[in-house]
């Protein structure tokens, strides 16, 4: 039921401007929201991952001026209840941290994101299903220490952002078997000649018979077998052996 004032100025509108003018205004309201919602929804929703460290990313809308803020929601795969991320709700950044909500590293979820802007709620983008065991892995620290004719180095395993009962990160290898792949490259000759020196577990390595006064840098990967994925290189360690 409409209240007496409602009535009234309905009354006079339809006295006052034509039924077509009335109808065509308000048809123009309903669809020019629905413009605004399609040209604010986010785009490319997707979840980015190194060593467990998960984030949702998107892209804004096709809209490129308004205020715009957005609401990032999260659900495992199978359930039906998606659940508020409190830290990324209502804000202006294109990513969030989900690092937390995520910790069952063999579980699978989702993530969705929706923008308001001037009043007008977008529809929901929802990501692919993600999977933080089948994710990306970084390469091992490094560190090198030249010797006679020869050159050591010392891997360890990155670091996830779970603690252990001690308080420190838990490494990757508490979750995967990692081999590394050491790399050598001569600066004599071409840079883009890099020789595969040593493959394997372990967290010390000895590269021997190498010319002394000839400079030589380490790149170093890390490999995952039952993924069968490899790292990035880390970054090049350069020296002299004496």
């Amino acid at each position: 039921m409409l209240s007496i004032r409602a009535t009234a100025l309905l009354t006079m509108l339809v006295k006052y401007y034509p039924l077509n003018l009335l109808i065509h205004l308000f048809w123009t309201g309903v669809t020019g929201n629905r413009d605004l919602q399609g040209l604010i929804k986010p785009q490319k929703v997707e979840f980015h991952s190194l060593n467990f460290n998960n984030t949702l990313h998107w892209q804004p809308g096709r809209a490129t001026t308004g205020d715009i803020i957005y609401f990032v929601q999260y659900k495992v795969y199978g359930e039906s209840i998606w659940r508020n991320k409190e830290e990324c709700w209502g804000i202006h950044e294109v990513f969030c941290d989900l690092t937390q909500e995520t910790t069952d590293i063999r579980e699978s979820y989702y993530g969705r994101v929706k923008s308001v802007s001037a009043g007008v709620h977008s529809d929901w983008n929802t990501s692919c299903r993600f999977n933080p065991w089948r994710e990306k892995i970084g390469p091992p620290s490094v560190n090198v220490t030249p010797r006679n004719k020869s050159i050591k180095l010392k891997l360890q395993a990155p670091k996830s952002p779970y603690k252990g009962r001690r308080g420190g990160k838990v490494r990757m290898t508490n979750y995967y078997d990692l081999v590394y792949r050491v790399f050598l490259i001569n600066n004599m000759l071409d840079e883009k000649h890099k020789i595969l020196v040593y493959e394997g577990t372990d967290n010390v390595v000895k590269i021997g018979n190498l010319k002394p006064e000839v400079s030589y840098c380490i790149e170093v990967e890390t490999y995952v077998p039952v993924l069968d994925r490899s790292s990035a290189e880390s970054s090049k360690k350069c020296m002299v052996p004496l």
